[in-house]
């Protein structure tokens, strides 16, 4: 009996030795088609392939395509668990033409590989072609010789394909097998079709036309070929069986469940079993794609699915939470074919375990209450909307349960009453928005934020998809279209721009139509905490409300940004190691260019101590090790030894990065930080990290700016350069260099000081016997004074001139003036120790300064200092003293 993965890779196998590409599964959520909740298809991530938006470098491709049916227009929630076809996550077998073979191939390639390759009988099997595609009625007869009643022609609904209102579109082709009489149900187009027993095993569409607005259709240049073939139906095929869960991967997910639940997993609980095992799926999957639950949109969606296994896996009786104890069974099973999903373990289980701990508190307290009102209602049928409000906004209970639990006592809710009250309630947030100035203009986003919802952000795993205009502003009010040339902020339903929010600077990029229109996103914003909304300037073309954009992340800036942010994590943990525990982030810059890392630290860093930051940082990039996410609670988080940064508002939830490898840690982790911004992969490619400053900002904080990657290497090359051009001009090896500069300072500070001795010998008239005083020494009222301009004197030396001239004078006043190179004033006066009684310094050279157009000064009555901004003035300087020692040598 084959297993599901040996019929996966059998499948791919089979057409990569007709060569085909072998492409790997997309995401679950459709990077190019903002109009789909979710991948439902084998053929979407094909999408603008089929279109011609978009080239491939191959023409035959071959997938196993991951697909969610539990939201919108291909909703199979209801019935998953009921039923043995339906579910949530299911894999599609396909292969692909785009303008290679068409009809013939595609026969021929589907009939060989489940005749031959899979041996299924042919008494077994029968087709359905469109009612006026008589060439596929002759390509059937000639491959497989089946007999004219096993080729069914059915109308448009059953067998013609299209992919929307208007484009590709086409005849299409099904298999089916037959069961036998023992399951019930007929033929395809017969009254009792809906059966089980012949079932649809694959589905050979020829996109052959492109439907029109008008309702024509003309023939596509490149008839092209989409199959999808369902893996659980063929799996149940081929192991004999009609049940899709009954297959070996299936039923080895619903034996985990019921071994964890300590229950049959074909007893009275078989359903809830299969109903646990599909979810389990598809919220692991989903979750491994960056869908988070929310409560809104995808978000959405995952919760519900969650949800419901969760309240199975009650009914089944288990006390803790199950659905993260089945994680493991799940990786085991689909890990080695779907990486992403074994990547992301941590993450899947750490949500589940969260979800469904948060969800059985809301269950228990909401059952609680649910009763009390039901009681209140003394036997009416339908419990009061604004009751079941209550329940729902200040008990955190959904609706959907609400009605689940009364549904089973024979009562319903009133729809009308509950959109009553949450219209009030939205009513009441929209006016606390009112005001003026930048309150009014945050009502403009909170009026946009109620009509369109939240912003799907794909960025943590995307920097390309396509998004849904929802609202178009300019200079503060909505508005329809734009045209080329206007500035504006554009909010899509969803995107891969991450909007400025804890440090990290905002995407810049492009948003494009295939009509021309290109909007180059500028920055990216955040609104209302979950709105992002792309800044820029309309470059050509038109865009308007309801457009579909091509949204592309300037990957370069990207990368360097990630990497610029990973790094501020490694860094943080490093100062932590090499300064202490005290140290504790306290802001930070993550931009393209660089990083800036504000921390608290009472004094400057040594050099010793950056550079063993540096090194410990670079050691941990080396290890290259896989960056991993988590969603947990924040007190779960910082219980369990997350660092929580600063400034960063969080949520119920957060996101949880565990960077580097230390076996020294209890968990082996070096850094566990929250975080919401994005992040490199593996902690190498970082590449390499370099301090290039550290610095004060305020009292106690201190400053890192650091480079990563390809900026750090630039720097340090111009660092080489610099190096190697210096030790040129002094014609010495560049390892040589610091000793010279060293020894050549030393000089410097040798030659200063001998001239500096020498103009200040000249300066006084000296010779080289020393300073002497060769300047009029002047009588005042019988006091002497020396009052002289010194020419290229330091004004740090007139102090020690002004003690030489004292000396040599015995008793009297000195008063020295000197210009600096830009022109400004220096006087320096002294005051023999006889004289200070009569004569004060600091009066003196008050008046001095003031002449040169300078205010105040300062010393002792012995000796002081001053200057003035106009050294021009410096003789009138020395008269405004002379004057001023007259005038106090009179007043003796």
């Amino acid at each position: 009996m084959a297993g599901l993965n040996e019929i996966r890779s059998k499948f791919l196998e089979f057409f990569r030795a007709e060569d085909h590409e072998v492409v790997a599964s997309g995401p679950l959520v459709p990077n190019n088609d903002p109009t789909l909740l979710f991948t439902n298809a084998g053929m979407v991530p094909f999408k603008n392939v089929f279109t011609g938006q978009e080239k491939r470098p191959y023409v035959r491709a071959a997938s196993s395509q991951k697909c969610v049916r539990a939201g919108g227009k291909h909703n199979d929630l209801d019935n998953v668990g009921y039923t043995v076809r339906h579910h949530t996550f299911f894999e599609m077998l396909g292969n692909f033409s785009f303008g290679d073979y068409y009809k013939a191939e595609a026969i021929e390639f589907a009939w060989q590989l489940i005749t031959k390759e899979f041996a299924l009988p042919e008494s077994r099997l029968m087709v359905t072609i469109y009612e006026d595609d008589d060439e596929a009625h002759g390509l059937w007869k000639k491959i497989s010789g089946l007999s004219d009643d096993k080729i069914v022609r059915l109308g448009a609904k059953s067998n013609f394909w299209q992919m929307g209102d208007t484009g590709p579109c086409g005849p299409n082709s099904e298999i089916f097998y037959d069961h036998g009489d023992k399951i019930p149900g007929g033929p395809p187009g017969s009254p009792d079709e809906d059966g089980d027993r012949f079932i649809e095993i694959w589905n050979l569409v020829f996109m052959q036309y492109e439907q029109h607005e008008d309702g024509s259709r003309t023939g596509l240049p490149k008839p092209s070929i989409d199959t999808g073939m369902g893996l659980e139906r063929i799996a149940a095929v081929l192991q004999g069986t009609h049940d899709n869960y009954a297959t070996d991967l299936m039923r080895a997910l619903i034996v985990a469940s019921a071994e964890a639940s300590k229950s049959d997993p074909d007893g009275p609980h078989a359903v809830s079993h299969r109903v646990i095992a599909d979810h389990l799926r598809s919220s692991s999957f989903l979750l491994a794609d960056g869908v988070m639950p929310s409560n809104e949109g995808r978000g959405y969606v995952l919760r519900r699915i969650m949800r419901r296994a969760m309240r199975h896996a009650q009914l089944v009786g288990v006390a803790e939470p199950l659905m993260w104890r089945l994680v493991p069974a799940l990786v085991r099973q689909m890990g080695d074919a779907y990486p992403e999903l074994r990547r992301a373990e941590p993450l899947v289980t750490e949500t589940l375990k969260l979800e469904e701990t948060r969800f059985r508190e809301t269950l228990t307290r909401g059952l609680k209450l649910l009763d009390e009102e039901i009681e209140k209602q003394q036997g009416k049928g339908v419990l009061p909307g604004d009751v079941a409000f209550k329940l729902y906004d200040t008990y955190g209970f959904p609706l959907d349960l609400t009605q689940d639990a009364l549904r089973s006592r024979g009562m319903s809710v009133d729809q009308t009453g509950f959109d009553t009250a949450m219209a009030k309630q939205r009513q009441d947030a929209r006016a606390a928005w009112s005001g003026s100035g930048e309150k009014a203009t945050e009502a403009v986003w909170f009026e946009l934020r109620e009509k369109n919802g939240a912003t799907e952000f794909l960025g943590y795993e995307t920097e390309t998809a396509e998004g849904k205009i929802v609202a178009i502003i300019v200079d503060g009010q909505p508005v329809e279209e734009i045209t080329a040339g206007t500035g504006a902020a554009i909010i899509a339903n969803q995107t891969p721009f991450y909007a400025e929010s804890g440090g990290q600077v905002g995407d810049s990029g492009v948003l494009f139509t295939p009509a021309g229109a290109e909007f180059p996103v500028a920055d990216t914003a955040k609104k209302l905490g979950d709105m992002h909304v792309h800044i820029g300037t309309l470059a050509r073309g038109t865009l308007k409300v309801g457009d579909i954009v091509e949204m592309k992340v300037d990957s370069a800036l990207r990368t360097a940004t990630r990497a610029n942010h990973s790094a501020t994590h490694l860094v943080h943990e490093a100062l932590r190691r090499v300064l202490g525990p005290h140290v504790t982030q306290k802001g930070s810059m993550v931009g393209p260019e660089r990083l800036r890392f504000d921390f608290s630290h009472p004094k400057p860093m040594t050099a010793d101590e950056i550079a063993e930051v540096e090194t410990i940082v670079n050691r941990v990039i080396r290890q290259n090790a896989e960056v991993s996410t988590r969603l947990m609670t924040p007190e779960q988080a910082i219980e369990a030894g997350a660092l929580a940064l600063f400034g960063e508002k969080y949520g119920a939830e957060v996101r949880v990065l565990a960077m580097g490898l230390d076996e020294n840690n209890d968990n082996g982790i070096y850094s566990v930080e929250l975080c919401g911004g994005t992040h490199v992969r593996r902690v190498g490619d970082i590449a390499i990290f370099k301090i290039v400053s550290e610095g004060a900002v305020a009292s106690g904080i201190r400053r890192i700016e650091a480079l990563t990657g390809e900026g750090a290497r630039r720097y340090l090359i111009e660092q080489e350069r610099i190096a190697k051009e210096a030790a040129g001009a002094l014609k010495i090896s560049p390892e040589d260099l610091p000793a010279r500069v060293v020894s050549l300072m030393e000089e410097r500070k040798r030659l200063e000081r001998e001239l500096s001795d020498v103009k200040k010998k000249l300066a006084m008239g000296g010779g080289s016997g020393g300073p002497s005083l060769d300047a009029p020494v002047q009588e005042i009222g019988g006091v002497k004074l020396v009052a002289r301009k010194l020419d290229g004197v330091n004004p740090k030396d007139l102090r020690g001139l002004v003690d030489d001239a004292k000396k040599q004078i015995g008793s009297g006043v000195v008063a020295f003036v000197t210009v600096s190179e830009d022109g400004k004033g220096a006087v320096a006066t002294g005051v023999t120790a006889d004289l200070t009684s009569r004569f004060n310094a600091v009066e003196l050279v008050k008046a001095a300064a003031a002449a040169m157009g300078g205010a105040g000064g300062g010393g002792r009555p012995d000796m002081a200092q001053a200057g003035g901004p106009d050294g021009a003035k410096a003789e009138a300087a020395l008269d405004a003293v002379r004057a001023a020692v007259g005038e106090l040598a009179g007043a003796a």
